[in-house]
């Protein structure tokens, strides 16, 4: 902890904790620690990482800013090896390289596996660029050097709980995701690993009486509270309960509060465009949904984002406005560096997902099954999770059943019937395309069993 005191060390302790803990606390105690130790390596680096995680252009921007000032004083031999790989891994982000971050973080956690800021941030950067084998190994390989009586070892199960289940180990991601939880109730992360279990199984009630027993240590207080709100909303719209999805949508997802953060507008546009495909009537939201997400006024910073900003103006009937967004990427792609991360983000998966939602929107559903189905396979390169990506997929099922692509649609819902055989979606599916099909029979016993699925999800939310 170079040129940081023992204050300035409580205070970085402070924030490492609050950052674990998703909690608000993480800026004050970042500052505190700045206010102690201005040329703090780790003090400043901090700081950086507390700029990018949030995937918002204009904290980056700023906090660049910042991390060059404080760089253009720092001589390379003045730091210790580790402190350079920090500060290499900043830099990378800041500059776009967030692969190259990643990396760095990587083989700076092989030398010192038990630096958890380089864990977690780590794990951020494989989280938003959606590459799941990482976000198991990283956490994974480090494990076994920290002794279970660490105070911090349940946030590692956390960690580690995510990356196993975002790579199919639902059995072992349970078992961690509940261990992270003792450890610490008030876990968000290791809670929403566990909350992504289920969803991936299909236990959606199962999801939801986890998350009722557990609302005072999630549901409030902490930045990943409207996330896992909207984890719970998707287990509400598997019981076909479209009403408690929306007051919850209302109350927490988006309202004329909500601090209008990148975050938490996706999982709002995200939750809408399922009650788009599904034709359920959303009011006014989305007009004012898309308002929020113009006002942002975003430049190319993130393709993740964008997709969700397209789905907004979609939603709302502004088309025209999202094809200005791609317009704009587009003609950015044309002057941008090929080594930003988010090139190829944009040029490879970004575009065509939000073309493909653009034809979806003027209902030319055969198009977008054409701008889908080949990029159906790397939806994971512009980060997100199965669940949010989940999105993307209905969308394509849902255009080539409108367009009448029997065969498509049979494919797809082979696929994610044999994969997910408990999910009232896929099986009411399943019977549109067996009554397009004249298969009364099918239709009828697909309807049969969605009804029943649904039953244990509604029973569980009248608990």
């Amino acid at each position: 902890m170079s040129r940081t005191g023992a204050e300035a060390v409580s205070h970085y302790e402070d924030a490492l904790h609050a950052l674990l803990f998703f909690r608000g606390e993480v800026a004050d105690a970042s500052q505190a620690l700045l206010e102690a130790a201005p040329e703090s390596v780790m003090g400043n680096v901090l700081a950086a990482y507390l700029g990018l995680i949030g995937t918002e252009a204009k904290d980056a921007t700023a906090a660049g800013e910042a991390f060059a000032r404080f760089t253009d004083g720092v001589r390379p031999e003045e730091l210790t090896p580790r402190e350079r790989m920090h500060v290499a891994a900043a830099t990378s982000w800041l500059n776009g390289d967030i692969h190259r971050a990643g990396q760095v973080l990587g083989e700076l956690t092989v030398v010192h596996p038990r630096d958890e800021l380089a864990l977690a941030v780590g794990h951020q950067i494989d989280f938003f660029t959606g590459d799941a084998a990482r976000l198991r190994d990283r956490v994974g390989g480090a494990l076994t050097a920290w002794p279970e009586d660490d105070p911090h070892y349940g946030h590692l199960l956390g960690m580690y709980a995510f990356g196993l289940e975002e790579s199919g180990h639902y059995t072992r991601a349970e078992e961690a995701g509940l261990a992270a939880v003792e450890h610490h109730p008030r876990d968000v992360w290791g809670i929403h690993a566990v909350v992504h279990t289920y969803e991936m199984q299909g236990r959606f009630a199962q999801g939801i009486r986890f998350l009722d027993a557990r609302t005072d240590d999630w549901g409030s207080g902490n930045y990943l509270n409207v996330h896992n709100w909207w984890h719970y909303c998707l287990y509400a719209l598997e019981a076909g309960d479209t009403g408690r999805a929306l007051d919850i949508y209302d109350a927490v997802l988006h309202n004329e509060e909500s601090a209008g953060l990148a975050m938490e507008l996706l999982d709002a546009a995200a939750l809408l465009w399922r009650l788009l495909l599904a034709d359920r009537a959303t009011g006014d939201r989305w007009a004012r949904l898309a308002d929020a997400w113009a006002a942002r006024q975003d430049p190319p910073y993130y393709a993740f984002n964008d997709v969700h900003a397209v789905m907004a103006y979609v939603g709302a009937g502004r088309i025209a406005d999202a094809e200005r967004l791609v317009a704009e990427r587009e003609a950015w792609l044309g002057r941008a560096r090929p080594e930003l991360s988010n090139h190829a983000m944009t040029a490879e998966t970004g575009l065509p997902v939000c073309r493909a939602l653009i034809a979806y929107g003027r209902k030319d559903y055969a198009a977008a099954v054409d701008l889908l189905a080949p990029v159906r396979y790397r939806l994971n390169t512009f980060g997100g999770s199965h669940a949010q990506r989940d999105a993307v997929q209905k969308t394509l099922l849902e255009a080539a059943l409108r367009a009448g692509r029997a065969e498509t649609a049979r494919t797809l819902l082979s696929e994610r019937i044999n994969l997910r055989p408990v999910c009232p979606y896929n099986w009411l599916a399943q019977a549109r395309l067996a009554d397009r099909l004249g298969e009364t029979a099918k239709a009828a016993a697909a309807r049969t069993r969605a009804a029943e699925q649904a039953a244990q999800g509604a029973a569980a939310l009248s608990r």
